[in-house]
């Protein structure tokens, strides 16, 4: 499994039932997702703190941060030039499925209005987690640590 705390140079885009099997794929941890995209200031804000504890705890086997970037896919590369300037080092992944948003959002999360940044944390499999909004550095880590047992 390859993983990635270097830079990724590539954003897989994929649909939502691939973006599901891709995150039941991590039953067996606390799996925090987070979608936001490059061009929401608040999305673009919080990133650094979910940078900084994708970093602090990166060696964690129970660990595992996908970031979902709803941006189009025409603009792939401005994402790939973002994950280089802004040093992502959490696995990124582009939801090309705009059109069916409607389908897929209340499968996420049924208070989900739309709106980004929102970050759901499943804990093997299930989802333990949802905020909804910009998450401060403080509540990210809280979250974290009260399901990381």
């Amino acid at each position: 499994m390859a993983t990635f705390n270097a830079q990724q140079t590539e954003v897989p885009s994929m649909k939502y039932e691939d973006l599901e099997k891709r995150i039941q794929k991590e039953n067996d941890k606390l799996l925090i997702v987070n979608f936001w995209a490059t061009t929401c200031a608040p999305c673009v804000k919080e990133l650094p703190h979910f940078m900084e504890l994708n970093n602090q705890y990166k060696d964690n086997p129970k660990f595992k941060m996908i970031l979902v970037s709803l941006d189009r896919l025409v603009d792939k590369e401005r994402v790939i030039k973002f994950i280089k300037n802004k040093n992502l080092t959490a696995e990124v992944i582009l939801l090309d499925d705009v059109k069916r948003m409607n389908t897929w959002i209340p499968k996420f999360e049924k208070n989900w209005d739309g709106n980004i940044p929102i970050t759901l944390f499943y804990k093997n499999g299930e989802k333990v987690h949802f905020n909804d909004g910009e998450m401060s550095k403080e509540d990210l880590e809280k979250t974290i640590k009260d399901n990381l047992q």
